[in-house]
């Protein structure tokens, strides 16, 4: 495996040429304080650094060891307790989190662009900061001044990680059906029981203490959903003066053993009569951990967006090294036995796919960062209104098609190596083993589907969806004509898109099952026609640049790759979706 290099200068790219962020921050006063083109330039240096040079080299020898069991902790494996040290006394783990409490208070568009870098270092080890991060983001939004001013200094700080509670052996998607009970308690807190499965970090040994974030329902819930509290349950419970007290009544039972993400633990968590707090209003649980869970969705999908930068740069380095057979237009190589096998079409089809997914992932995931930063930091209500329904259309898409396109570039990357890629030694196969979860956790990409298409398509009557395309539009309209060759097939693309959206609403009107039969192939039409008009957006600053930078020049190519050979998909997707769901009910349960 090639050591892994943070891609610096597409990031700076990305966010000074393409988006011109500091503008943006310039009229945020909140941000203009603390960030602009230079101080982020030099934080983005720093966690290149400490990603290529501390995390990176432990991915492998992490997926081999794993982490191990016992019944007072989990071991991560060795190696992970110094970096995530070193990490944390970086602050990178309060890279977003508020200054008040001694966060770095950095916009999601820096933040972002750190999670890429971690997580491409090693998918295992940024589990650990992202899900502190994210409960934190709750914490932060909903919790007590008392709690937050006792939990989030060292949350931020890293001393403290924190873990989200939410699944059950018989409720994952469908939360309203959890088991787990908290009974109030004369002195405002409430004691927990219940157990709960699939909890990222629920126990290791890289921290002193882990703060877990449990859904939960009070004795007088109504059911269902409407029926949630969160609650905040310490590891250690924390004395009056913060000192660390006593082992709360809460336990690790086991971990999984998993496809991938082996040094990541995924524990089922037992909470018997633990002590915890309540975060917000009782039955109003749900609200407050979406607050976390869209921040994590969209960082699951640049957890895919990792997993593929790193598979390419594994495969280019492989790809220009590697020599079999020779050019079809004849030896490149006259004085070695073969070519490297970057000549062969078919490997450079590969290579040049992985290429336009990342970077137009990076593009898409960057956008809908500033989207979460306008709708938290702007002092115009209407773009704060604007960017908040922008939030909510662009979230599923972000968490699912990133992460379809990270298993998509993953899959290329092993095939490039041939059957080295199959070969553990390699690295390949645990970046296809790793990346398979993230179209799993966090709700599946069915249900991030089916949240695009029912909730903020059908569910919007088509108003959020009609918000982000007439911004295409208004795009295309003010292009120059020498952008022409990038935006004539945007627009057709939008046209597909807009037909397909129009077919949606109708249809859903009439059987409720069209809008979960077409969900998937809808939002793939919507995330490649989106990267289209980031792809359209980066070739329209690449073509005001330095003609002579051999950068420039790459992406305007890798711009033509992606209109001509990766946005025609959408053609197939579209009839797929509209062959209706009669052919999925054709067959009775029994049949199959």
């Amino acid at each position: 495996m090639s050591d892994y290099k943070a891609p610096l200068r597409d990031m700076r790219f990305v966010l000074n040429e393409v988006f011109q962020v500091s503008r943006l921050w310039a009229q945020m006063p909140r941000l203009a304080e603390v960030i602009d083109e230079d101080t982020a330039a030099a934080i983005l240096e720093e966690a290149g650094k400490i990603t290529g040079e501390v995390i990176a080299p432990l991915n492998r020898p992490s997926d081999e060891q794993g982490c191990t069991w016992s019944p007072d902790t989990v071991n991560a494996p060795q190696g992970f307790a110094q970096a995530y040290q070193a990490f944390a006394e970086g602050g990178w783990v309060g890279v977003g989190g508020d200054p008040h409490y001694g966060g770095m208070g950095m916009p999601k568009a820096i933040s972002a662009q750190v999670e890429e870098m971690v997580n491409a270092a090693s998918l295992s080890f940024g589990l650990y900061p992202m899900l502190t991060a994210g409960a934190c983001l709750s914490i932060n939004a909903h919790a007590s001044e008392e709690l937050k001013a006792a939990y989030l200094p060292n949350m931020y700080a890293g001393t403290w990680t924190g873990s989200m509670c939410l699944t059950e052996a018989h409720a994952g998607t469908d939360l309203g059906m959890i088991r787990t009970r908290a009974e109030p308690q004369a002195d405002g807190s409430y004691k927990l029981s219940g157990s709960k499965i699939f909890i990222t970090g629920g126990e290791q040994d890289l921290t002193e203490n882990i703060i877990h974030l449990v859904l939960a329902r009070l004795p007088d819930a109504p059911a269902g959903p409407k029926g949630i509290s969160l609650f905040l349950v310490p590891k250690v419970l924390v004395n009056a003066d913060g000192s660390l007290g006593e082992r709360n009544a809460l336990s690790c039972g086991s971990i999984e053993h998993k496809m991938g993400i082996k040094a990541s633990a995924t524990c089922v968590m037992n909470f018997d009569g633990a002590t915890g707090w309540i975060v917000d209003a009782p039955n109003k649980g749900l609200a407050a951990m979406f607050t976390m869970m869209n921040y994590e969705r969209l960082g699951v999908g640049i957890q895919g967006l990792a997993q593929g930068e790193r598979s390419y740069q594994n495969a280019l380095a492989y790809a220009q090294d590697r020599i079999q057979s020779r050019a079809p237009t004849g030896a490149q190589n006259k004085d070695k036995a073969a070519d490297p096998i970057i000549v062969h079409p078919d490997v450079r089809r590969m290579l040049l796919t992985m290429k336009a997914l990342n970077e137009g992932g990076r593009a898409f995931s960057s956008y809908v960062a500033l989207q979460l930063d306008t709708a938290k930091y702007s002092e115009d209500a209407t773009a704060r209104n604007r960017a908040q329904e922008l939030v909510a259309l662009l979230t599923p898409v972000a968490k699912a098609f990133l992460t379809d396109m990270g298993l998509e570039t993953t899959l290329h990357g092993q095939m490039v190596f041939g059957g080295h890629g199959y070969i553990r030694e390699w690295g390949q196969e645990q970046l296809v083993r790793d990346v398979r979860i993230t179209q799993i956790y966090e709700g599946t990409n069915g249900i991030q589907s089916l949240d695009l298409a029912g909730r903020k398509i059908v569910g919007s009557g088509g108003a959020l969806y009609r918000l982000f395309a007439s911004q295409i539009r208004e795009f295309t309209a003010n292009a120059s004509a020498e952008l022409g060759e990038f935006t004539k097939p945007l627009n057709a693309a939008v046209d597909v898109l807009d037909e397909l959206t129009d077919w949606l609403l109708d249809r859903a009107q009439h059987n409720p099952n069209e809008v979960g039969a077409a969900s998937v192939e809808y939002l793939h039409v919507f995330g490649y026609t989106a990267y289209a008009y980031m792809w359209a957006q980066m070739a329209g600053a690449a073509l005001v640049a330095d003609s002579s930078d051999d950068f420039y020049t790459s992406k305007l190519a890798t711009a033509r790759f992606y209109f001509a050979r990766l946005l025609p998909r959408i053609h197939s997707l579209s009839a797929s979706a509209k062959a209706g769901s009669d052919c999925l009910f054709a067959l009775q349960a029994d049949q199959f």
